[in-house]
């Protein structure tokens, strides 16, 4: 299973800078790239504080994708 996420079309739509948000949630702007990318799994504790900082339900952000290579 792969998570996905709605990071980056939430924060255009609010018209938030990778810049700003990263300055809003104290880290890099390179761990947003990541994350929108589905380079990089944010911890627990960030993927909550990204729906609290877009006020948007934990399910609405982040899902699970099948992942077409998992054994079954």
């Amino acid at each position: 299973m792969k998570v996905k996420n709605n990071i980056k079309t939430i924060r255009l739509e609010r018209g938030i800078t990778q810049v700003k948000m990263a300055e809003d949630l104290h880290i890099t702007r390179q761990t947003i790239n990541a994350i929108e990318k589905s380079k990089y799994n944010p911890s627990l504790e960030l993927a909550l504080k990204i729906s609290k900082y877009f006020d948007t339900p934990f399910d609405e952000i982040f899902s699970l994708e099948e992942d077409d290579n998992a054994q079954k």
